[in-house]
């Protein structure tokens, strides 16, 4: 078809479209667009589907009976509920649909909530950090009782199926635990002292107010890892949520809120300020806030840290990650191809720690080729609605989402890639696509190096786990990489020096899946954040050490003589 016929015909069907829908015939108005006007179609299912809110539905009763919520809800919370902003509407990524609306804040509203952390502090901080635990845990017991209503709006604002919606819940649950437990072992240490009569000890202290800005992809988890061990280090926090998950937002608010007043704890113990870019860039420049975590793309957390550290304040930034999977020669294959389909395609591709680049030996490239096509194949016919118990595979998060997809599918052939499989849009209400498997790209092909937060895996052939090892560490980021092996050598190998340079080094499990005893986080491009287990509170608070004289004389250190 000519440009100009295309033009042409791209008229004709909006015409028919009009004639169609003044009719009140969407149904027949969908048929005469014809597949070539795939941008017509969706903008015309994106409107039908629109029209009622799903907030309204009986199917989605949990969201006002269970949650609380409204079909126009307050995004701002200091202890009482407000908002001055723009009401923002949240859209299911399943179909379209209006689920219900957030009316954000402004910046008068962010420092409202600001100033009313400061205040809160005064009050929290003075509580014992084991009291201060113990409602940390009632909090995660609070969540506990709101799993599956919780868990089904993840699903439903976010996308992924519901299996991962209530794990991610669980995430914020059990990091309460942890946290209850760190409130009674948050230690310092006794130095020996070289001069006489004196002794040295390293103490830790809260920062104050911490804030948190969290992504569309993990917005309940991510701000438990935060919060809870902020919390029990003696901090209040200011949150920012993604602004295409506030309904999330507000509805974890109000789980917090309800326990922080039946402790009589200040509710600006816990803030929330839903908003947009405007909110995140006064955070991000706001002396206030000692430390910001910030979780999102690496470009964007590249001008958070800036902006953070031209007022010499502390970041915590969990940014993007172009994961590797390396299967060995001795690897089991059948572990491997279970993990590479979740890995790859578990929360239609939108983990920072999905699997990007499955790097495989040439003894076992093609066996394992055509195994995952086939575990493809079949996963293939369960991409559906999120919350149906049998669909594995949910929607992208957005337009945006499904173009960028399209797009480095496209880059990838004109390099020289081949789809094996997958690679299609779905043409159905809601941002569907077929998880695409490509191979016949260069290790350092631009369009491998780069994350593509989509379904969209790389399969690439080396000769040695060395050479495997050095294409995994070649990419900017360095968050997440696993090995599939049976050998002591090369487990070790990888583990050491000489391996992995990520931040999450697995061994014989997939590069997804984190557990939260562990410190999270990643090297170079990832941003060198850590949250949640491990040693990471110390992020969260300022470290001193101190010296104390008991003695009666005055020596000084290194042996000096002042007389």
């Amino acid at each position: 078809m000519s440009v100009s016929s295309g033009f042409i015909h791209v008229r004709q069907c909006r015409h028919a479209i009009l004639q169609c829908c003044m009719a009140g015939s969407y149904p027949k108005a969908l048929e005469q667009t014809g597949s070539s006007c795939y941008k017509i179609k969706r903008a015309l299912q994106r409107r039908h589907m629109s029209t009622s809110a799903l907030i309204n539905d009986p199917k989605y009763s949990f969201l006002k009976e269970e949650l609380g919520l409204q079909e126009e809800n307050s995004g701002v919370f200091d202890g009482t509920w407000f908002g001055s902003g723009d009401v923002v509407t949240s859209v299911c990524p399943a179909n379209g649909r209006v689920i219900a609306k957030v009316r954000t804040g402004n910046i008068s509203d962010y420092n409202r909530c600001v100033e009313a952390a400061q205040l809160a502090w005064h009050s929290w901080v003075g509580l014992p950090a084991p009291r201060r635990g113990e409602i940390v845990r009632q909090i995660g017991e609070a969540l506990r009782s709101k799993l599956r209503p919780l868990g089904k709006l993840v699903s439903l604002e976010v996308g992924k199926i519901y299996a991962e919606g209530v794990g991610e819940v669980q995430e914020y649950v059990d990091v309460c635990d942890f946290a209850c437990g760190l409130s009674r072992t948050l230690q310092g240490q006794i130095l020996p002292s070289e001069r006489p009569g004196h002794v040295l000890l390293e103490n830790w202290n809260p920062l104050g107010v911490v804030g948190i800005i969290s992504a569309f992809n993990f917005p309940i988890a991510v701000y438990g890892w935060n919060s809870a061990v902020a919390m029990v280090c003696g901090n209040t926090v200011v949150w920012k949520g993604a602004p295409s998950t506030q309904l999330v937002s507000v509805a974890t608010t109000k789980v917090v809120a309800g326990v922080l007043e039946a402790n009589g704890v200040p509710g600006a113990v816990c803030t929330l300020c839903s908003g947009g870019s405007a909110i995140g860039e006064a955070m991000a420049r706001d002396t206030r806030l000692p430390l910001l975590s910030f979780t999102g793309s690496t470009q964007t957390g590249h001008q958070v840290g800036l902006l953070v550290q031209e007022r010499f304040g502390r970041h915590l930034l969990e940014l993007g990650g172009n994961n590797a999977l390396i299967v060995n020669c001795d690897a089991d294959l059948d572990l491997v191809v279970r993990a590479a389909v979740f890995a790859c395609v578990g929360t239609a591709g939108q983990r920072c720690t999905t699997t990007r680049r499955l790097i495989l030996h040439a003894e076992i490239y093609d066996r394992v080729l055509t195994r995952l096509k086939a575990a493809y194949g079949q996963v293939l016919s369960r991409v559906g609605d999120p919350l149906d118990e049998g669909t594995l595979i949910g929607p992208l998060h957005n337009d945006a989402a499904v173009k960028c997809y399209q797009d480095t599918l496209t880059e990838a052939v004109k390099g020289g890639g081949t789809i094996e499989c997958g690679g299609k849009v779905i043409e159905a209400p809601g941002y569907f696509v077929e998880p695409a498997i490509v191979t016949g790209l260069p290790h350092d092909a631009s369009v491998v190096q780069k994350e593509t937060f989509a379904p969209i895996v790389y399969v690439l052939k080396a000769e040695s786990l060395d050479q495997a090892i050095i294409w995994n560490n070649e990419v900017c980021q360095g968050l997440s990489s696993s090995l599939f092996t049976a050998s002591l050598d090369a487990i070790f190998k990888w583990i050491g020096p000489k391996g992995s340079d990520c931040g999450i080094v697995n061994v014989n499990i997939p590069t997804s899946g984190a557990e939260i005893g562990g410190a999270f986080g990643g090297e170079k491009h990832t941003g060198g954040g850590r949250e949640s287990g491990s040693d990471s509170w110390k992020q969260y608070m300022r470290r001193s050490t101190v010296t104390i004289n008991y003695g009666k004389g005055l020596p000084l250190a290194q042996g000096i003589r002042f007389e």
